[in-house]
């Protein structure tokens, strides 16, 4: 870590755009609130507790799939992009969520998963019907295998729920044929973005629901729509996240360079609509810089910044990733994101108890090791408070301002997450952070619906963390979170500019504006900077200083 960084200005992002000081609450809706009972989160609980998100602070929501779906991913094998499925309501019901979102100051964001549709969709069935070479077939990415027999899959590709990425279909005349992609589960087959047919569909998808009154879309798998053009083998192991070097070569799969055109493409038609609609790329790209050329003038409007959430919680990893962002996003005129969970990774509370070197864990379960609850609690409480002093926008995922873990004790058998089958067991996957969340410490199934059907079973532990037991609570986790999202508003920490101060690889320190921000990652007690204590992650010790695992804001 640069120690004589002091006074070193960073951006914190251009003017104009609501999306660029925004708060942004990700609402998983399985797992948010259950209107009829059923143990399934739905559009209409959605709408019924959109007071407590104007209540927190936080400036718009974004949406998980609701769309017609055979759920063989939670939503993201999308059979109809233009309905609602049965299990979360109706197409009035979206309508009436917008409405009241926008009565309560909110904004909407959409969930856009255009990278593979379900292999419901009415375009997968007449492909498969339509047999090889058909222009059906040519809206998704069909080969023939190889070997004698066209029994060998096309390529080495692996799936990143685990085995091949490819499947081989049965052709109309009952033979073995062609194979399809599948870079996720085999019920969501890959689109072909070379086909122009499907580049027209999305448009109109877009249309379809800018038309409605979303304010924009998150863009599922935003780095994987264009593959490389001869499929090439790849020896190295299938991760998401595409790379840590700029000229290390790119996954045939990711990130590859045709992605802009569509997003440029996209653009243009979101800039044709009033209200500031906007983009947010979901791609797991490092490095930063490679990341930015999403979020160019022309494109994305915001890009979530993975590398963040993976990052250790130490001082000197902080301060190279919060600088290495800052710099590559200002230097293509874009405001910088920052996020530590969602519905795709450990949540931060369990994973910085379990160790301090961050990590995109791969669910934990019963007989793994477990979490120090206390800990990661504590360390979650610091790492919040640290992002939402950076300038630029933040996402937050729901429970999280509850302070909820993991669900790390969650029963094998009640896991639902295509990962834990096709990996062999050996990766219990996602279910853990998807867990539907406690409101009512005393209701049926914690104030998730009015009974105690839960689609995923809540662990008992739950009731110390529902709202109600920490709302108007001097040092909950709740009101805590209220009270940084007031300050970030009020002191303008959106807009930066960040300036690092002299720190030690134990400390991280910074200014903006009026306030100075101090994280202590050391084992030692550090002093509080002058000026008054505004807010804090823990109280301080008996000697008044800050403690391991503190962050503090103080003006002055």
């Amino acid at each position: 870590m640069n120690t004589d960084a002091t006074q070193q200005d960073q951006p914190g992002g251009p003017a104009g755009g609501w999306w660029t000081e925004a708060v942004i609450y990700q609402i998983y809706p399985r797992s948010f609130a259950d209107s009829d009972g059923d143990g399934m989160g739905d559009l209409p609980g959605i709408t019924a507790r959109l007071g407590h998100l104007a209540e927190l602070g936080v400036d718009a929501v974004w949406l998980s799939p609701f769309y017609p779906s055979p759920q063989a991913d939670a939503g993201y094998d999308v059979s109809d992009y233009r309905d609602v499925d049965p299990l979360f309501g109706k197409l009035s019901d979206a309508d009436a969520l917008i409405a009241e979102a926008r009565a309560k100051g909110l904004r909407v964001i959409v969930d856009l998963v255009p990278n593979h549709t379900s292999s419901a969709h009415r375009w997968f069935r007449a492909a498969l019907a339509a047999g090889a070479g058909s222009p059906e077939r040519a809206r998704y990415v069909f080969r023939d295998g190889l070997g004698p027999d066209g029994d060998q899959p096309p390529n080495d590709w692996q799936s990143v729920f685990g085995g091949p990425a490819w499947t081989r279909v049965t052709e109309p005349d009952g033979r073995p044929g062609q194979w399809y992609l599948h870079l996720f589960d085999t019920g969501q087959p890959d689109l072909n973005w070379d086909n122009p047919e499907v580049r027209e569909e999305f448009l109109d998808v877009l249309r379809f629901w800018l038309d409605r009154g979303v304010d924009g879309f998150r863009v599922d798998v935003a780095h994987g729509l264009v593959k490389q053009a001869d499929l090439g083998n790849w020896q190295e192991p299938q991760e998401i996240l595409s790379g840590n070097d700029v000229d290390k070569p790119r996954p045939p799969m990711w990130d590859q360079d045709g992605v802009h055109e569509i997003y440029r493409e996209w653009r243009r038609l979101l800039d044709g609509y009033p209200g500031e609609r906007v983009l947010v790329a979901e791609a797991w790209v490092e490095p930063a810089e490679r990341l930015a050329r999403y979020v160019r003038p022309d494109e994305m409007h915001q890009a979530f910044n993975f590398e963040y959430l993976l990052a250790a919680w130490t001082a000197p990893a902080q301060y190279a990733v919060v600088t290495r962002s800052l710099e590559a996003t200002d230097a293509v005129g874009a405001p910088t994101t920052w996020v530590l969970s969602n519905h795709d990774v450990v949540r931060h509370a369990s994973r910085l108890g379990l160790t301090a070197d961050g990590g995109r864990l791969n669910g934990v379960g019963i007989g793994d090791p477990q979490p120090d609850a206390a800990l990661g609690l504590r360390r979650a409480r610091a790492a919040s408070l640290l992002m939402l002093a950076l300038p630029g926008s933040a996402y937050l995922y729901q429970g999280e301002e509850l302070g909820l873990p993991e669900h790390t004790t969650l029963p094998d058998e009640a896991r639902q997450d295509p990962t834990w089958e096709r990996s062999g067991h050996t990766q219990r996957g996602r279910d853990g952070c998807r867990v539907p969340i406690p409101w009512e410490a005393d209701a049926p199934s914690y104030g998730f619906g009015p009974t105690d059907a839960s689609w995923l079973p809540q662990p008992p532990s739950w009731a110390e963390y529902a709202l109600d037991r920490q709302r108007d609570v001097p040092g909950s986790t709740y009101e805590m979170y209220r009270a940084a999202l007031r300050l970030r508003r009020e002191h303008g920490l959106a807009r930066g500019p960040l300036s690092w101060l002299s720190t030690g690889d134990e400390v991280l320190a910074f200014r903006n504006g009026a306030l100075t921000v101090l994280t202590n990652f050391g084992a030692a007690a550090v002093p509080v900077p002058d000026g008054e204590l505004l807010c804090g992650s823990a109280p301080l010790d008996e000697d008044g200083r800050v403690p391991t695992d503190v962050t503090v804001w103080v003006r002055g």
